[in-house]
């Protein structure tokens, strides 16, 4: 029997199978499977493989997914030979600042000192990557004095309409900021609404802020975290919990067996995960997860968290946790291991935690053996979703592994060369955004990228442009081995 000869419904479930070379062929080989392919071949295949990506969603909405597949395919590609151009979004501002990212499927957010500069998605009707649009830049107070710098950033439901944010000072306040086109002028304006039922952490820095859904999470820099619906009926409802601990970061997840994850320089719980229980928070960690059994957790902080990318060895599962540590090395939890470090002497520390129960033991660790600095962020996605990237606190460095090849991972500096940590990195399926204390900056691994697809910048001191392609100099190098 030939498979032209099978039912269609047969046809479709063989197609879900195949790689993308595959595909093509058969559509070449009769008007029947040119149908099936071009109607649910590539379709799947999107479904099967997904590549999350904030800045390119508007532009896959209009393209065919025949050419949907045929960036990811270049992309991934383009991945697996370390091809990317790279690029400053701005030149440095004024003053060296501890800078944050925030990104939704309309545009891009950076947050240095109390100013914000915003960065709209465009669309493109070729497979070539879609254009970074600056939109402008705006000061979310009239004082410039650091008190006001911002401190935490992220974006929250609205509806769907992705121009909420919620914002986190170094005087503790919290702040909803609202984006808003002018009819007249098509600019942007702010509208700041200072909610004083968004409970502030005053006196307290603002260290990180998490939202999932209508919960958001903030967490100051002393160990005080407060969840809560911020819709705009439910603020009565609020959850806290404190870690009584110097706290760097915090991680939502409201898929199934909703927690929170927060990273401290916590000396017994550095990495610790509460569950969420209808809104609020569990009354003891429901993990702990630790680094391996020979090695003590004494000196060690977490700076970053995320969650695992969506084709890792393990799976899709949410369970899965991407952390940055303080000795440099980035940890994978798996909370559905059985894996246990040994049992510790206290019975609790000085928050109640219960520290007589073993941390969980990583599943993979990885890091740059040429380096010893600490990974002050993490994100995950890339090429074929399956790799990490990390920010180093030093040289403006970004380390990248496929977790599938742990062995095969490499390192860039960002353009410019900054001596600075790279505060904030988002990963995607084709780019790479990442913010040092002068600029932020995007490596791109997608096709067809021109001169037009990022801000023109002028000629400026340390930066470099590459003659040959829309670009700029960078350092690359291999790390040889990983553990």
């Amino acid at each position: 029997m030939l498979l032209s000869d099978l039912p269609s419904d047969i046809i479709i479930i063989v197609l879900r199978n195949l790689p993308v070379s595959d595909l093509g062929a058969l559509s070449r080989t009769s008007r029947l499977f040119y149908h099936l392919v071009n109607t649910y071949g590539w379709q799947i295949h999107i479904r099967c493989n997904p590549r999350p990506s904030f800045s390119l969603t508007k532009a896959r909405e209009m393209w065919h997914p025949r050419i949907r597949l045929q960036y990811d395919t270049l992309s991934d590609k383009s991945w697996s030979t370390s091809h990317f151009v790279a690029r400053p979004l701005s030149h440095p501002w004024p003053r060296k600042q501890q800078s944050t990212l925030a990104i939704n499927n309309t545009r891009l957010i950076v947050a240095a000192g109390n100013t914000i500069y915003s960065y709209a998605f465009g669309t493109s009707r070729a497979s070539g990557s879609p254009p970074l649009l600056f939109e402008g830049s705006f000061s979310l107070h009239e004082e410039r004095n650091s008190q006001w710098d911002i401190t935490a950033l992220t974006f929250v439901h609205d509806n769907g309409e992705g121009k909420t944010l919620l914002c986190g000072f170094r005087n503790g306040t919290l702040a909803r900021v609202v984006l808003v086109k002018e009819d007249a002028s098509n600019k942007l304006a702010l509208q700041i609404d200072m909610e004083v039922d968004l409970y502030s952490h005053t006196p307290d820095v603002v260290e990180s802020i998490s939202a999932s859904g209508s919960l958001c999470l903030s967490l100051s820099s002393r160990g005080q975290a407060r969840m809560r619906n911020i819709q705009p009926t439910s603020y009565t409802s609020i959850s806290e919990v404190d870690l009584a601990t110097r706290s760097w970061t915090t991680y939502m997840s409201d898929e199934s067996s909703p927690y929170v994850a927060f990273g401290s320089s916590s000396k017994i719980a550095p990495l610790s995960v509460y569950s969420i229980l209808e809104g609020s928070f569990s009354s003891t960690p429901t993990a702990i997860l630790g680094i391996k059994s020979s090695q003590p957790m004494s000196h060690s902080a977490v700076y970053g968290i995320c969650r695992s990318p969506l084709s890792s060895p393990w799976g899709a599962s949410p369970q899965i946790l991407i952390s940055g540590w303080f000795d440099g090395v980035v940890r994978v939890h798996d909370l559905r291991s059985s894996s246990l470090t040994e049992h510790l002497s206290d019975n609790s520390n000085s928050s109640g935690i219960p520290t007589s129960a073993a941390p969980l033991r990583p599943v993979m660790s990885l890091n740059d053996p040429w380096s010893i600095e600490p990974v002050y962020s993490v994100s995950s996605g890339g090429g074929a979703c399956s790799h990490l990237a990390a920010g180093s606190a030093r040289h403006s460095v970004v380390s990248f592994w496929d977790i599938r090849y742990p062995k095969s991972g490499w390192s860039v500096y960002a353009p410019g060369n900054d001596p600075s940590p790279v505060y904030s990195v988002v990963l995607e399926s084709s780019r790479v955004f990442g913010a040092t204390d002068s600029r932020p900056f995007v490596y791109d691994f997608g096709p067809n990228v021109t001169h037009d697809t990022y801000p023109q910048l002028s000629p400026s001191p340390g930066l470099k442009p590459r003659r040959s392609v829309p670009g700029y100099y960078v350092t690359r190098y291999s790390h040889g081995h990983a553990f």
